[in-house]
């Protein structure tokens, strides 16, 4: 089995070059692994937007000073393409979980106001105390609410 070595960016900077992994003191500790294990040369690239970083791009190579300006140039292009993609998943992933908590939630609202004669927003602040006094997510109370239309002991 082959070992993985990740080589992330760190501080400020958005791009790592290390030319050779066997003639780079920055990183005492990775550099010799890296080399050990085949690797001559990496590149990393922080993928991130306005608001997120949301991982690092790593090129590596088993030569010695591959990586020049045009690669660093196309490399940090496809990071740039790479950081709105995973933005764009995550935001859209977040949306959906948040419809879908609207859902419940609005379920267990319309449970509460046949069950026990509440209107909508009455119904909703109940769910809303309930929330808080059991220190849960509201969308998790009315998960626990929708099956029996009960409010929780």
């Amino acid at each position: 089995m082959e070992t993985a070595l990740i080589f992330a960016v760190e501080g400020d900077s958005d791009t790592v070059l290390v030319r050779d992994t066997t003639a780079d003191g920055r990183w005492p500790k990775w550099a010799p692994t890296a080399a050990a294990n085949g690797i001559r040369s990496a590149l990393a690239i922080r993928l991130s937007t306005a608001h997120s970083v949301s991982g690092v791009l790593n090129l590596i190579s088993s030569k010695p000073h591959l990586f020049g300006e045009d690669d660093l140039a196309a490399a940090e292009l496809l990071a740039l393409h790479a950081s709105i993609a995973v933005a764009t998943a995550r935001a859209e992933a977040s949306l959906n979980q948040a419809v879908d908590s609207r859902k419940e939630v609005g379920q267990a609202v319309g449970r509460l106001m046949e069950r026990y004669k509440m209107d909508a927003v009455q119904a909703f602040s109940t769910l809303q105390r309930y929330s808080q006094h059991r220190n849960q997510r509201l969308r998790d109370i009315a998960q626990l609410v929708n099956p029996t239309g009960k409010l929780p002991l």
